[in-house]
């Protein structure tokens, strides 16, 4: 069963997440919160499988309250997914970096809904190739010098090359025919990537690719 926490501020929303949610008979809603702090301390309290937390509330932000949530090592294994209101909202990129699994937009298809909440559990990250794209740019204007390059030297060569692949945008399908390897190999490799990095998953290791510089902006297209 995957136990999911609730934070938003508005009830209405909280219902409707709720009543999707606890229909599933592999999902069961754990909890719900109004605010940030409130979410914070349920999630030490149930210690969820996923999170589905607002961008904007009150008393502690969704931001704030990610960034405690995945900052505190007895809850390395919550995957928080922000909700937002448009897909480009200027915090997504501050989101992903303070370690949330991925993002939704609010009024995303129950279907969506129902496949994020399963797809984050399973480790893969809420990322598609063109917000993944977008993200990377977002670095390129406001990061400096890479500054996690060390890190590279706990992987193999093929384990640079999926990652960097990973880092532009490419599904496990798309780096299996750019490498001529099975889904399941490519699948593989980036699982072993994640586990010798210390990602928390997909969005993470994007993250670190580019703070690595094995991806650069001239490669985004």
């Amino acid at each position: 069963m995957i136990r999911v926490l609730l934070a938003d501020d508005q009830a209405l929303v909280r219902a409707g997440f709720r009543a999707l949610l606890d229909a599933q008979p592999d999902i069961e809603v754990a909890a719900e919160a109004a605010d940030g702090a409130e979410a914070v301390r349920r999630i030490r309290e149930l210690r969820p499988d996923v999170v589905l937390m607002d961008i904007r509330m009150p008393a502690l932000d969704g931001l704030e309250a990610t960034r405690q949530v995945t900052g505190d090592p007895g809850l390395k294994d919550v995957r928080v997914v922000m909700l937002t209101t448009f897909e480009l909202d200027e915090y997504v990129f501050e989101a992903i970096r303070s370690g949330a699994s991925g993002f939704l937009v609010k009024d995303t298809e129950p279907d969506e809904l129902l496949r994020a909440v399963r797809a984050v559990v399973a480790g893969d990250a809420l990322l598609s190739p063109g917000v993944t794209r977008r993200l990377i740019s977002e670095f390129a204007s406001r990061s400096k010098e890479p500054a996690a390059a060390g890190v590279l030297g706990r992987l193999t060569e093929r384990e640079r090359e999926v990652m960097a692949l990973v880092g532009i945008g490419l599904s496990n399908e798309e780096i299996a025919r750019r490498l001529v390897v099975s889904p399941l190999t490519a699948k593989t490799h980036v699982s072993r990537t994640m586990v010798k990095l210390g990602a928390r998953d997909r969005a993470q290791l994007v993250v670190l690719a580019y703070e690595s510089g094995l991806v650069r902006p001239g490669w985004l297209g």
